[in-house]
C-alpha cells in the first residue's frame, strides 16, 4: 500500500542531489518577467534556510529523476503497440514536451458547409491541458513511479501515482474543492500562469465535454488517479454512420460499443440469426468500412473501424 504523505513536507526536504542545473526553469521565469535569483529561490522554497536545494528544486531542475512515459496503441486496446516515448528533465520541460506530443495526436476534422469551414479537434484542448497539469501538480513525488499516458484511437488515458489527498472525496474534487499535495510546486505553476486557481482543473475538463455525448471518466483509488478522455470525433463518426445502417447492422454496432471485440457466434446468438446470415452481414460491414476483421479461422474477431 502507498502510505499517506504530506506532499508539502516532501517538497521542503533537502534534496540528496545538490548538483542541480536550472536553465529551463530560469528561462520560463525570464519569459514570464519574474526574477529568479537566490532570494526568490528561497521564497519559492527551491532553496532552504541553509542555502541548500530542496526536493522542489530537484523536481524543477534538469536532474529531476521523475519521468512521464507515453505509449501509442492501434485500436482501443493495448493489444497492438505502435510507439513509445519517455519525457525527462525539469517538470516544466516535461509539461511542454508532453503537451506537444499530445497535440500531435489530437487530429483536426474539417467540415465544409457552403463557404464556411468548421474545424473540430478530437479532444478539447482545455481537457488535454488540464488533465496533463493535474497529473504533474498532484502527483505523489515521494515515489519513483512514472506517470503513464496511453493514446488509443478512441481515447487517451493518463495514470498518476497519488490518489485523493487526506480529507477529500471524489465528489469534492468534482465540485472544484482542492487540498494540495504539492503546495510549493502548485505555487510555481500559479506564478507562471499555468494554472489559474487551485481545484478548477477537473470541473474544466468535465465542462469541456458538455456539448458531446461522450464524457471523461475519472477513476480514483487510495493509490492512483486515472483520467480517460474520449475521442469526440470517434463518437460523431459512429453517429453519422448509424443513420445509414440496417436494423441488424445497428444492433451489431451497439454490441461493439459495449464490447471491444465480438465473434460471429455472438451475433448469431444475440440477433437469433443463422450462421450464413451472420457471415453475410459481417462481410458487408467489413466491405463498407464499418467494422474490421482480425485473426483467422476460429480466432476471427470483429471491432469497430
Amino acid at each position: 500500500m502507498i502510505r499517506d504523505t504530506d506532499g508539502d513536507n516532501f517538497e521542503e526536504l533537502r534534496s540528496l542531489n545538490q548538483n542541480l542545473d536550472f536553465d529551463f526553469l530560469k528561462k520560463e521565469f525570464e519569459d514570464a518577467n519574474i526574477k529568479l535569483e537566490h532570494s526568490q529561490m528561497k521564497t519559492f522554497n527551491i532553496i532552504d534556510e541553509d542555502g541548500l536545494y530542496t526536493n522542489l528544486g530537484l523536481l524543477l531542475s534538469e536532474q529531476c529523476p521523475h519521468t512521464i512515459k507515453a505509449a501509442v496503441f492501434e485500436g482501443s486496446t493495448k493489444e497492438i503497440f505502435k510507439d513509445r516515448f519517455e519525457f525527462s528533465g525539469s517538470l516544466l520541460k516535461q509539461m511542454k514536451d508532453v503537451y506537444s506530443f499530445l497535440n500531435r495526436y489530437n487530429r483536426t476534422n474539417s467540415e465544409i458547409t457552403g463557404l464556411k469551414r468548421t474545424d473540430t479537434r478530437e479532444y478539447p484542448e482545455i481537457a488535454l491541458r488540464e488533465a496533463l497539469l493535474n497529473s504533474i501538480v498532484h502527483k505523489e513525488y515521494s515515489y519513483s513511479s512514472s506517470t503513464l499516458i496511453s493514446v488509443f484511437d478512441d481515447k487517451i488515458e493518463i495514470v498518476t501515482i497519488g490518489g485523493l489527498t487526506k480529507g477529500l472525496s471524489e465528489d469534492d474534487i468534482m465540485l472544484g474543492v482542492s487540498i494540495l499535495r504539492n503546495r510549493n510546486l502548485a505555487n510555481i505553476f500559479y506564478r507562471l500562469k499555468l494554472i489559474e486557481a487551485y481545484g478548477t482543473g477537473i470541473p474544466k475538463i468535465i465542462e469541456s465535454y458538455n456539448e458531446y455525448n461522450v464524457k471523461p471518466k475519472i477513476e480514483i483509488s487510495s493509490n492512483v488517479f486515472k483520467i480517460t478522455l474520449p475521442n469526440t470525433l470517434k463518437e460523431k463518426s459512429i453517429s453519422k454512420l448509424e443513420k445509414n445502417l440496417s436494423d441488424k447492422e445497428y444492433l451489431i454496432v451497439n454490441m461493439l460499443k459495449e464490447n471491444e471485440y465480438i465473434k460471429r457466434t455472438d451475433i448469431e446468438k444475440n440477433l437469433s440469426i443463422s450462421s450464413s446470415t451472420a457471415i453475410k452481414l459481417l462481410r458487408n460491414m467489413v466491405e463498407n468500412s464499418i467494422i474490421e476483421k482480425l485473426g483467422k479461422g476460429k480466432n476471427v474477431i470483429y471491432r469497430l473501424k
